[in-house]
């Protein structure tokens, strides 16, 4: 990027793929600041709206030599990048990326490190609070000066705990509970949480210290489900507590219920027990409330499902990658010596314009479906949150529009060439590595649907498994190019039907 002539600080944006990271961007180059975003891969950023106004440089955040070419130069660094849902060693992957990146950042000569976690109350932390305010302590000890912003509970379209917050209180008019909901709460809209974010670019350079950041409202959980009905026009919710609901069995309840899966859920309920409300509001002697006040809970609930209503959403919980699922790129070797490579391809012709039928395929997934046997869809979606996976729920971000990085179902996009090409991984638990492609190009004055399913099996599991799969492999990947197609012929036959004359239409 061109950034000749431009004025405000360089911001470098750590975790720009995710949900807070993807929305912090616009918001700082609206505020006049330039942005340098920091990512292991900069094909998940292509896609951005804003990533021609942006520098993107390619690093691990556990890599120091990476990490400090990357800081080079930079005023504030964000460091949004979180490990939950992880298991095992989460917290000193945690540790050792912080240590890394604020050392990394003292080298460079950075001016400030503004870091966002969770609350630090005065009691037992979960295991990822405990994490995160460790991470908070390495920040404030690096040397250089930090601003650590501590909030709750993130209320906004596509966050983690609103997605679990929206799911359990519509799906559950009489709801069996933890004893977890009469705990405290103090949530805070997205939009404040951002205000914050880029005020803290320009705190003064003796500030090293954290602070809490909260909404207007103190509530339990009971009282946000409650409130959260009354906002979405549904009847009361009729909540009975019960004492027996370990965090375990409960994230097991809630990724049952809702698209969060339970690797996530888990750390997202052991947090809820712990009384997460603001002790100080310090920061507003430094940064000014946002315009209008701090978003009270109703306010914050009606603007996340009007953006959800209106195919809005900017960032999604989902748009991070998920602890425990694959993420190597498709090889692209003819002669691939990685092992067996087991392929089903189908090609499907259609009268249908390439457009119509891109169309169809970049729609594919979410609300819209497979196009072919829904059933062995939902049985492999659950069989897979059964053992732990993500299952189908997750859906889409935007119902008609995908970009690199973004999850469909139980697929992650790892590529897209608009009007041409999809290529989808597979992020369920699979004993191997699975792609799905979709490709649209036209010959002999026909549009062409070609469609390939991939599988890199991993064992003598991974052979099995794709042998005893193979029998529904026909119905399922013929029917979904038969659907395909299908789709893309009543839409044409449809755009037809309504720019023929009135007399004329069927």
């Amino acid at each position: 990027m061109d950034t000749s002539g431009t004025h405000g600080r360089l911001c470098l944006v750590t975790g720009a793929s995710g949900y807070i990271g993807g929305r912090l961007v616009p918001e700082l180059l609206d505020a006049g600041h330039r942005v340098r975003c920091m990512a292991r891969s900069a094909r998940r950023l292509r896609d951005h709206p804003w990533a021609d106004r942006v520098e993107i440089a390619e690093a691990d955040a556990t890599d120091p030599a990476a990490t400090r070419r990357a800081l080079e130069g930079v005023d504030v660094a964000y460091y949004l990048i979180h490990a939950i849902g992880g298991q095992g060693g989460f917290a000193e992957n945690d540790r050792r990326a912080a240590r890394t990146f604020a050392g990394a950042a003292r080298e460079a000569g950075v001016g400030r490190l503004v870091y966002l976690g969770g609350m630090d109350p005065e009691e037992e932390l979960s295991p990822h609070l405990r994490s995160r305010a460790e991470v908070g302590e390495i920040m404030l000890a690096s040397g250089v000066p930090a601003a650590w912003l501590r909030a709750a509970v993130i209320i906004g379209s596509g966050s983690a705990s609103f997605e679990m917050l929206r799911y359990l209180t519509e799906r559950l008019p009489v709801m069996v509970t933890p004893r977890w909901v009469h705990t405290h709460i103090q949530p805070i809209a997205i939009r404040d949480v951002l205000h914050y974010l880029v005020g803290a670019a320009n705190l003064p350079a003796e500030v090293n210290r954290g602070f809490d950041i909260g909404g207007p409202d103190v509530l339990t959980y009971t009282d946000m489900m409650r409130r959260y009905a009354a906002v979405a026009g549904l009847r009361r919710r009729i909540i009975l507590p019960v004492p027996v609901l370990s965090p375990r069995l409960s994230s097991l309840w809630v990724g049952a219920i809702t698209p969060v899966p339970g690797v996530l859920a888990r750390p997202l309920v052991e947090s809820l027990r712990n009384e997460v409300v603001c002790r100080e509001n310090d920061i507003a002697e430094y940064i000014p409330s946002p315009p209008g006040g701090p978003v009270g809970f109703d306010r914050s609930v009606a603007l996340a499902l009007r953006r959800i209503r209106e195919a809005g959403v900017a960032t999604r919980w989902s748009s991070a990658a998920t602890p425990g699922t694959p993420s190597d790129p498709l090889p692209t070797d003819p002669n691939w010596a990685g092992g067996s490579l087991y392929t089903d391809e189908r090609t499907c012709l259609t009268h249908a314009p390439p457009d119509r039928l891109w169309e169809v395929v970049e729609g594919i997934g979410g609300d819209r479906g497979w196009y072919s046997f829904p059933l062995a869809w939902r049985v492999r979606g659950l069989i897979d949150r059964l053992i732990g996976g993500v299952g189908l729920r997750r859906g889409r971000r935007d119902p008609r529009r995908l970009r690199v990085g973004e999850t469909v179902d139980f697929w992650r996009v790892e590529e897209i060439e608009p009007g041409g090409l999809l290529r989808l991984r597979a992020e369920m638990r699979l004993p191997g590595l699975a792609w799905l492609e979709l490709a649209v190009r036209r010959s002999g004055g026909r549009t062409v649907l070609g469609q390939r399913a991939l599988f890199h099996p991993r064992g003598l599991a991974g052979h099995a498994y794709w042998w005893a799969s193979r029998p529904f492999h026909h119905r399922v990947f013929k029917g979904m190019c038969q659907g395909i197609v299908r789709a893309a012929e009543q839409g044409a036959a449809s755009d037809a039907d309504r720019s023929a004359p009135a007399g004329q239409r069927r």
